[in-house]
């Protein structure tokens, strides 16, 4: 049976888009309960955006979970928040990603985290954005002067409760007297020096274990820096045989790049056909995800090398192939510094007039 990525790269038809109208609700759910959950709903034309805390009164030192679902009609391409991106006053103990096809053809991508509050008292979520493409039949793909639409998800407020009893102040004792003054330090200053000193090289060196702990927390899912990279790929202008040349070529090196990280192929510098017969002896490869990947790489050597300038249709079908094939890969996928993702090579093209109207707006 065909991988769904092998389908979706042998389809050739591409619907035009056109401009709709949009509407904007926002649906707040009945008051919670102690220790219960607030859900807050935000729906921008095709995609509705949940997001969802859980519990909204906790005490200190318990975590709360923070869920953002995002649902889109078929042919809307979601583009997710980058990790942590409006959290950063939390400490994110845990976090998770998910990407499904509901029975109706929708694309469900879900984000879970696990939040430690810093403090107690009330406090709140901010709103976080969601962003889209709108590729369907009939539809403007991007709103006028910007890269997507947009969806902002409301504030959800919660409070963290302290551990001191209510009634604390019922066991606090009188005041004692007042201290007697402390004794006057002596003039031998060597043992201060020396605690100074002892200190000084104690952080010297556990400084490079701090490193590489920040480092460990910072990594990602190779399959999820890829995914990140592809969605921002994907909403770049291609208006210029310079700029689809240059998106194939950043395109053929993101799923290369990935390939190699997740399927241990350490063929940096090999041509296409070089790098097909190292892939062919990966164990973990099958031979259909193979053939996928020949096709595909030999797509983009069209382009590079033979001159061959794609339809927007070809385009948006080797964008949902590669994207696909990140999907049903991302199993066992190694956690990567998000430094080692590649870069950009379609952004630093010379923009055109229009596009450097746009970057200012």
């Amino acid at each position: 049976m065909k991988s769904r990525a092998a389908r979706i790269l042998r389809k050739r038809s591409f619907r035009p888009v056109a401009p709709w109208a949009m509407a904007c609700t926002l649906t707040l759910c009945a008051a919670p309960l102690r220790g219960e959950a607030v859900e807050k709903t935000s729906r921008q034309g095709p995609v509705e955006v949940l997001a969802r805390l859980a519990p909204v009164v906790s005490t200190i030192g318990d975590s709360v979970t923070l869920t953002l679902r995002a649902t889109a009609e078929k042919d809307v391409e979601l583009l997710m928040p980058e990790f942590g991106e409006a959290l950063g006053r939390f400490n994110i103990l845990d976090f998770l990603q998910e990407t499904s096809v509901d029975t109706e053809g929708r694309t469900v991508m879900k984000q879970v985290y696990e939040l430690d509050p810093p403090r107690s008292g009330e406090q709140s979520i901010p709103p976080i954005m969601v962003e889209f493409v709108d590729r369907r039949a009939g539809m403007t793909p991007v709103p006028d002067g910007f890269d997507a639409y947009e969806v902002l998800t409301e504030r959800l407020p919660f409070e963290v409760a302290s551990v001191v009893p209510d009634d604390a102040a019922a066991d606090l004792h009188d005041a004692f007297d007042a201290l007697s003054p402390l004794p006057t330090p002596g003039t031998q200053r060597w043992p201060w020096i020396l605690s100074g000193t002892a200190g000084v090289v104690a952080a010297a060196a556990l400084w490079p274990f701090w490193l590489k702990i920040r480092q460990r927390m910072r990594r990602r899912s190779a399959c999820d820096l890829a995914l990140t990279r592809l969605q921002r790929l994907a909403v770049l202008p291609r208006t210029e045989a310079a700029q689809i040349d240059a998106f194939f070529v950043e395109l053929s090196a993101l799923v290369r790049w990935y390939v190699e990280n997740r399927f241990e192929l350490r063929a940096p510098e090999s041509t296409t056909e070089e790098f097909l017969v190292a892939m062919s002896r990966s164990p973990d490869l099958t031979a259909e995800h193979q053939a996928l990947l020949k096709d595909f790489l030999h797509r983009a050597d069209l382009v590079k090398f033979a001159n061959f300038i794609p339809t927007e249709s070809d385009i948006a079908t080797s964008i949902e192939a590669a994207r696909c094939f990140l999907e049903e890969t991302r199993h066992d996928a190694p956690m990567l510094d998000p430094d080692t993702a590649p870069g950009s090579a379609v952004a630093a093209l010379p923009a055109t007039a229009s596009q450097r109207e746009v970057a200012r707006a």
